[in-house]
C-alpha cells in the first residue's frame, strides 16, 4: 500500500524530516526489507533505531523514528510501534471489506495459505506473510496489501488474554476460520478453559452479514453463541463442509474428497499429511464464503503451497528422508506429525522432538503422552534436552545430529519442537549436507 511521508507524517501527528518520499509497505528488520518500503525500528530485545542505516543501505524509502533523525526521508513520532498500529489502522480503512481473519491452535498458517490459494483462483488476493500474526505483523500484513487487493487473509496469534480481540479490531474481519481449539499456549492463557474463551472470541468480532467458519468438533455451543455471522462448520465426519482422505503419495500429499452444500469433488493437495484434509475444508468453506465458486475454490487449494518449515519433505545427500515441521509444536501438531510420519513407508522411523513449550501444568503429561504414542506407531524418538518423551535422550542439536547421522539412508526423520528449541537449524544442517559430511 502506497502512502506518501507527507501524508504518514500527517495520519501519525509526526514531524517530516527531509524530502517527501512515496513509501510502499513496511517493514521492522533490515534485513529483509524490500526497496521503497518504510522501515519502522522497533524496540524490543534489541532497538531497531541501531539499524536505521542497515535499512537505508537496503533501500527504505523513509524511516520512522523517536530519535533524533539520521538523514534521508524521516517522520517522527513518539513511540514507532504505536505509530505502526496506527498506520495499520489507516490501511485497514483502505481495504474492501473481505477479509478472512484466521486463528485457531494448530493449523492456522497452513490454513491461512490454503485460503489464500482458493481466493486467488479468481480474486487478487494478498496473505500474511510466513507467521506474521501478532501485533507487529498484523498491522504489516495491512500495509503491505497491494492497490488494487480484492482480497485480504490475515492470520491471527494469541499468546495472552486478550490478544485476539485486540487485532480483531484492526483487521475487523468479514469472515473468520478457527482451525481448532487446542492446547497451545496453555500457561499464558489460563489453561484450556482460557484457550477457548481466546480463539473463541475471533467471532465475536464478525458483522451479522459475515461468516464464522469453525471447527465442528471443537466450536461447541458456547462458541457459536457468541455470534450473530452466519456459521459454517467443517470436519472430517460432521460439519457442513467434511473431508476424507481418500488416497496418498509417497511424500505424504493427500487426495482428499470434499463434500459441501455447494459441490463436491476431488483435489490431491500440495501439502502433506493427512491432518490437512480438514485444513482444505475449511479453506475450501472460506473461499466459498467469500465469493469464489466451489470448484474454482477446490482447485485453488490444491495448488497452494504451504509456508516453509510445516510439513516439508525432502532428501538429505545421503539419501535420509526427513519430515521437517520444525517451526512450532504443541501435543495437537506433534500429534498429527507422528501419525504422518507412521505413513510413510520406511524400514525406521525416527522422531527427532524437542520441547513443547508454554503448557504449563499440562507439560509433563504432554510429553509424556506424545513419547507413549510414538512408540504405539513404532516410531523411535530421539529427545532433544529433556527426558520427557522418553526414548533415546541428547543433550543439544549436535548430539541429535550425531544420531541421525548413523541412521540407514532409507530412514525416514521427523523433525519437531517448539520454535524456541530452534531444531529447524537441525533440519538447515541436514538438507545442506551435514549428513553426507560426517
Amino acid at each position: 500500500m502506497r502512502f506518501a511521508a507527507s501524508r504518514l507524517a500527517e495520519v501519525l501527528d509526526g514531524e517530516l524530516h527531509g524530502p517527501d518520499a512515496e513509501v510502499d509497505g513496511a517493514s521492522v528488520d533490515s534485513r529483509s526489507l524490500t526497496p521503497g518500503q518504510l522501515f519502522v525500528p522497533v524496540i524490543a530485545d534489541r532497538d531497531g533505531h541501531d539499524f536505521l542505516d542497515a535499512a537505508r543501505r537496503a533501500g527504505a524509502a523513509a524511516y520512522l523514528t523517536s530519535r533524533e533523525p539520521a538523514g534521508g526521508t524521516a517522520v517522527r513520532v513518539g513511540d514507532t510501534a504505536a505509530a505502526l498500529w496506527v498506520l495499520g489502522a489507516r490501511a485497514r480503512d483502505l481495504l474492501p471489506d473481505r477479509v478472512v481473519g484466521i486463528t485457531g491452535s494448530v493449523g492456522k498458517t497452513t490454513v491461512k495459505d490454503l485460503v489464500a490459494g482458493g481466493l486467488s483462483a479468481v480474486l487478487r488476493t494478498h496473505a500474511t506473510r510466513a507467521s506474521y500474526n501478532n501485533e507487529l505483523g498484523v498491522p504489516l500484513t495491512l500495509l503491505d496489501a497491494p492497490d488494487g487487493v480484492e482480497a485480504v487473509v490475515v492470520e491471527l496469534g494469541a499468546r495472552f488474554p486478550g490478544d485476539i480481540a485486540r487485532l480483531c479490531e484492526l483487521t475487523r474481519p468479514t469472515i473468520g476460520v478457527i482451525t481448532s481449539i487446542g492446547s497451545a499456549h496453555l500457561e499464558h492463557l489460563g489453561g484450556p478453559e482460557g484457550v477457548r474463551l481466546e480463539k473463541g472470541s475471533l467471532v465475536e468480532g464478525l458483522p451479522a452479514e459475515g461468516y464464522a467458519v469453525l471447527n465442528d468438533l471443537d466450536c461447541g455451543a458456547d462458541v457459536r453463541a457468541r455470534t450473530e455471522a452466519t456459521i459454517v462448520t467443517f470436519g472430517a465426519a460432521s460439519g457442513d463442509v467434511r473431508a476424507v482422505v481418500v488416497g496418498r503419495d509417497a511424500e505424504l500429499r493427500p487426495t482428499v474428497r470434499i463434500e459441501s452444500p455447494w459441490g463436491s469433488g476431488e483435489v490431491v493437495l500440495s501439502v502433506r499429511g493427512d491432518h490437512q484434509a480438514v485444513n482444505a475444508a475449511a479453506a475450501v468453506a472460506a473461499s466459498v464464503c467469500a465469493g469464489v465458486g466451489f470448484d474454482a475454490a477446490l482447485a485453488g487449494v490444491g495448488r497452494a503451497e504451504g509456508s516453509r518449515l510445516r510439513a516439508e519433505f525432502w532428501r538429505t545427500p545421503t539419501g535420509l528422508r526427513v519430515l521437517n515441521d520444525s517451526y512450532n509444536a504443541n501435543p495437537d501438531s506433534v500429534a498429527a506429525a507422528l501419525v504422518a510420519l507412521a505413513a510413510v513407508d520406511a524400514p525406521r522411523r525416527v522422531a527427532v522432538l524437542g520441547e513443547m513449550a508454554e503448557l504449563g501444568d499440562a507439560s509433563a503429561d504432554a510429553h509424556r503422552r506424545m513419547g507413549e504414542l510414538a512408540e504405539s506407531l513404532g516410531i523411535d524418538v530421539v529427545a532433544v534436552g529433556t527426558p520427557a518423551y522418553g526414548g533415546t535422550v541428547v543433550a543439544d542439536r549436535a548430539e541429535a545430529l550425531a544420531v541421525v547421522t548413523a541412521l540407514p539412508s532409507d530412514s525416514v526423520v521427523l523433525v519437531k519442537a517448539s520454535r524456541s528449541v530452534g531444531l529447524d537449524r537441525l533440519a538447515d544442517e541436514l538438507r545442506d549436507g551435514e549428513v553426507a559430511a560426517r
